[in-house]
């Protein structure tokens, strides 16, 4: 083998990673990774807890190995869909895919590796990561397709606290409260529906049903303060500072809907408000870790 051929070896390489960190959304790695430090954060009765190996483990699988099945298995099957998305042109902040053999392949690598945890983490934790592959599989690929059957679509979105249970699981051995399962099932709920709002006009145009095609812009919004103000209560019935914190977003949602600000612009600012709320939940709990 030349040092040529070396090079272009090393650069397809190269290419290929690249391709995968821009498909795995960066900018949304914490949406399925932040709910497992709140997991663990509240599980957690000492500090050697926090980084106990499951804690760790669940938390490197659902920042990046994760979001590549998640979105891969989305963008493999939306192939089509997305060619006429604006949101995916080579100037976005997504990119098309185009059929690379590599994408199938990766994903199906990342859907597997949780079964390396089989002999870390309880059986209780493993079903509910089951939970999630089978509701990320299910949510883009036929026949369920659950993103083009209205409800469903954002129903089935409660995919992103599951690893916050998971990891819940692995830590305390027990399932958390059922009203932070629920709050926590509702915010996702309605933060799937709103980032679906952007692609109301290009899913209407490519004939797709959606909860936000049906509904409409106006009336997705109203869906969305409703899913979150109905979170922020299940939270609150635990603490009610749970509540007041996670009223920030019917809040923000009926800020958005009577003002000026387009929904293109405010969709980019939900993962550093996710990120705030989550890391102010988390404080809370190390606080009583900490000092008690």
């Amino acid at each position: 083998m030349t040092d040529t051929t070396r090079a272009t070896d090393r650069e397809r390489v190269r290419d290929r990673l690249a391709y995968l960190l821009v498909l795995s959304r960066p900018r949304f790695w914490f949406y399925l990774a932040g709910p497992v430090v709140v997991g663990v954060a509240y599980a957690a009765e000492t500090r050697p807890e926090l980084f106990s190996p499951a804690a760790i483990a669940l938390f490197a699988y659902f920042l990046v190995p994760a979001n590549v099945f998640l979105y891969g298995v989305n963008d493999v099957f939306d192939r089509e869909i997305d060619a006429r998305n604006p949101k995916k042109d080579e100037s976005g902040k997504e990119r098309r895919y185009r059929g690379q053999r590599y994408v199938p392949a990766a994903v199906i690598v990342a859907a597997l590796l949780p079964v390396t945890f089989v002999l870390l983490l309880p059986t209780a934790s493993l079903l509910w990561i089951a939970l999630f592959l089978a509701l990320g599989t299910a949510y883009s690929a036929p026949p369920f397709r659950f993103k083009t059957t209205p409800l469903l679509d954002s129903l089935s979105n409660g995919l992103y606290v599951v690893p916050g249970i998971a990891a819940y699981v692995a830590v305390a051995g027990t399932h958390p409260p059922l009203e932070a399962v629920v709050g926590g099932w509702l915010w996702a709920m309605g933060m799937h529906t709103f980032s679906a709002i952007p692609d109301i006009d290009p899913d209407r145009r490519a004939g797709i049903r959606t909860t936000a095609t049906v509904l409409g812009e106006r009336r997705t919004y109203a869906y969305c303060g409703a899913c979150w103000l109905a979170a922020a209560v299940a939270f609150g019935l635990l603490d009610y500072r749970f509540g007041l914190v996670l009223a920030v977003y019917p809040l923000l949602v009926a800020a958005i809907a009577t003002t000026s600000v387009s929904v293109d612009r405010a969709y980019w600012w939900f993962p550093a408000i996710n990120t705030a709320v989550g890391t102010l939940l988390t404080l809370g709990a190390l606080w009583v870790i900490v000092y008690g």
